[in-house]
């Protein structure tokens, strides 16, 4: 199956990753993709764009050549009080807040404290997507935090790009996630982490993990259009009257 949406990408105004949003927007229309997410690392990260890129994102299109753009962000985890590197009115002006640990501005410590801080991060309300939870640099109590997830409505991120290029390791714990995510009702999504254009709506590797865990795809966001607005929208975030024509 072809999925509709990818909720995490990274452009040039993140230094480390290689394409503009315009060429994303053509990659998305290439490969049939009606909405992806523009999430670039949040401003505590050390090559992240400054706070005033995530500000000005309203300058972007809505749609361009039937491709929805969602403006969102990869904030940083930044302590054990689960406090993001974006902050007050702000956020209500981004479409998506994605959030997770990154070495340059959490250091790896231990089991425990990764426990914390990610519930702590789930529980503040303000970041709708955990991303590469499964990171093994970062290890955590499952349960507690899939159980956070689901009962906060906040989703998990399986990251392709973590068996990729990435977090090598992951899989054994990103299973356990989508695992104890099957059985305790949390939602999950699928997110390439693109770093070039060309990556992404890339989830074969994603998706051969959830297959293997026998996740229902009734919580899996990407399946369609409608089921990641719908998600942001129980969110709190603002219904968008120009994507109307991408639902389903």
């Amino acid at each position: 199956m072809q999925y509709p949406v990818d909720i995490h990408s990274h452009t040039i105004a993140s230094t480390h990753a290689y394409s503009t949003i315009s060429e994303y927007l053509t990659v998305a229309q290439q490969k049939g993709l009606s909405l992806f997410a523009t999430t670039d690392h949040g401003p505590a990260m050390a090559d992240a764009p400054h706070f005033w890129h995530f500000v000005n994102l309203r300058v972007l299109p809505r749609i361009h050549h039937g491709v929805g753009l969602l403006r969102g962000i990869e904030a940083n985890i930044q302590n054990m009080a689960g406090e993001i590197d974006f902050y007050g009115d702000y956020l209500q002006e981004l479409d998506i807040v994605l959030a997770g640990f990154h070495e340059p501005v959490f250091a790896p410590t231990d089991c425990l404290t990764h426990t914390k801080a990610m519930i702590a991060t789930i529980e503040s309300g303000l970041v709708d997507v955990i991303t590469h939870p499964g990171n093994p640099a970062y290890p955590i109590e499952i349960v507690p935090v899939v159980t956070a997830a689901a009962a906060h409505n906040v989703a998990l991120e399986i990251n392709n790009s973590s068996f990729l290029t990435s977090r090598s390791g992951s899989k054994p714990t990103c299973l356990a996630i989508a695992e104890t995510a099957r059985d305790v009702g949390a939602s999950l999504v699928m997110g390439s982490d693109a770093h070039i254009a060309f990556d992404l709506g890339g989830f074969e590797r994603s998706r051969a993990l959830l297959d293997l865990a026998q996740f229902p795809e009734a919580r899996l966001l990407n399946r369609s259009v409608s089921a990641t607005l719908d998600f942001l929208i129980a969110r709190g975030h603002r219904h968008i009257d120009d994507f109307a024509s991408l639902r389903e």
